[in-house]
């Protein structure tokens, strides 16, 4: 971007707010954007003596049998709910469960369109953790997989570790476990293209919200040394002397975790001072240009690696984190080079796992699913602007489908034992089955047109 004129602040803001602007009157004019559809046939009423009474008590007689023949019968191993409570909807805080809806509305139509998973927005009226596991838990047999979605710090690892425990089927929260893996995917590349290992780099994570307390689980699950790895919170570096922490560690036990286990070399002070040497920073914090200054990045070790994936704008604008000596420069925005976005990652895994008809989705399971996605990267050809897919890059998700699948086969969660190529097919013609499906409704006309200048 060094040879064109950079846009300024005020275009990239307008550029940012342009969705916001469009977004009340196309969500108005198509009435939400889901609904429901057979796929059975319908030739003729008789055939709702089969999908209905007195035929359909058959198939309940045989699941009533062997409770496992409800994937065979059911949609259920295709379904997955997307529920929230509304306490931290993208980077709009705490609005509610109402308007939180369109959110998730918007989270099941990538999981259709990218994935070819069918899922239904649930929102619970309840800031009670132990009421949102316990309705959780009784919505059980009706999905084949649950996504949590937008809830806040620190209740959502609380919910999350309690629902993976209790649950027969896969919970995943995007916001932690997603997250996570594309920014592994990221991170490997990124590493490779610079030249430096995994497991001998030095981390500066700033922030220590949901998606940043998981990635360093992960990082850690993947080989990177807890001692490798400095975090920040808005009150400075984490580290054992932190009594604030320990004195909330009850409620928060996740953030004195990590100043116990992490910063080897007990840094202290803030951002700057994590940033001294680190070979990677990965900030998902404050979004505003400025967060993050040129002077702090220029400290960085020699061929650094920034992601400041805040959105819509970044910690840092990526011009001046390359100004700064920055190697390889990542964003949240797919107006900049190298987005790292969670939308890379959770259509294909639950893909993966779904397909499996698998119990959990593991540590391992997203960092096969973050390899995958790098080797994808990798095989169209790393450089500084092109460490990670893109989301058309289509191929993308029946491959981390097959990588997760099986991995989750390998650790002993999956119900189902499906070859690699028979795996790789299936994931393939769902995929590609919902958007030949999309774009035949909106040729036909059943998907309308918006109107000029919607």
């Amino acid at each position: 971007m060094s040879e064109e004129r950079k846009p300024t602040v005020e275009e990239l803001k307008k550029k940012a707010e342009w969705p916001n602007k469009v977004a009340p009157g196309r969500h108005k004019f198509y009435g939400g954007k889901l609904e429901t559809l057979p796929k059975c046939s319908i030739r003729s009423f008789n055939d709702f003596g089969i999908w209905y009474t007195p035929g359909v008590a058959a198939p309940c007689k045989e699941i009533h049998a062997d409770p496992e023949k409800v994937y065979d019968y059911t949609n259920k191993g295709n379904l997955v709910a997307v529920i929230s409570d509304g306490t931290r909807v993208l980077g709009l805080g705490d609005i509610g469960p109402l308007a939180g809806y369109p959110v998730m509305e918007g989270k099941s139509i990538l999981f259709k369109y990218l994935g070819g998973v069918d899922s239904i927005p649930i929102m619970l009226d309840t800031k009670d953790p132990d009421k949102f596991i316990e309705t959780v838990k009784l919505l059980e047999p009706s999905f084949g997989g649950v996504n949590l979605e937008d809830i806040s710090n620190p209740k959502c690892f609380y919910i999350l570790d309690r629902l993976r425990e209790e649950m027969k089927i896969p919970v995943w929260h995007d916001d932690q476990q997603g997250t996570a893996s594309v920014e592994l995917a990221g991170t490997i590349n990124a590493l490779k293209l610079v030249g430096k290992r995994l497991d001998e780099a030095k981390f500066a994570i700033i922030g220590t919200g949901a998606a940043n307390i998981a990635f360093v689980r992960i990082l850690i699950a993947a080989g990177v040394p807890p001692k490798h790895i400095v975090m920040v919170d808005s009150k400075g570096t984490l580290h054992p002397g932190r009594k604030d922490l320990e004195e909330k560690k009850d409620s928060n036990p996740y953030k004195w975790k990590y100043a116990l286990e992490t910063n080897g070399e007990n840094v202290v002070g803030g951002i700057a001072d994590a940033l001294k040497g680190a070979d990677i920073m990965v900030s998902a914090s404050k979004s505003e240009p400025g967060t993050i200054k040129k002077e702090w990045v220029a400290g960085m070790a020699d061929d650094s690696i920034v992601f400041a994936v805040a959105n819509p704008l970044p910690e840092i604008w990526p011009w001046d984190a390359k100004e700064a000596g920055a190697k390889v420069i990542g964003t949240g925005r797919s107006d900049f080079p190298n987005q790292v976005n969670n939308s890379l990652g959770f259509p294909g895994i639950f893909r993966g796992t779904l397909d499996v008809r698998a119990r959990t989705i593991t540590d391992g399971m997203a960092i096969a699913a973050a390899y995958e996605l790098a080797k994808v990267a990798e095989e169209h050809g790393l450089h500084e602007d092109y460490i990670i897919p893109n989301m058309d890059q289509w191929e993308v998700f029946p491959r981390e489908a097959v990588a997760v699948g099986m991995k989750a086969m390998e650790e002993g969660v999956a119900r189902k034992k499906i070859g690699r190529e028979e795996l790789y097919h299936m994931a393939e013609e769902r995929i590609k089955s919902t958007r030949e499906k999309v774009k035949h409704l909106m040729e036909v006309g059943y998907i309308p047109e918006l109107p000029d200048g919607m």
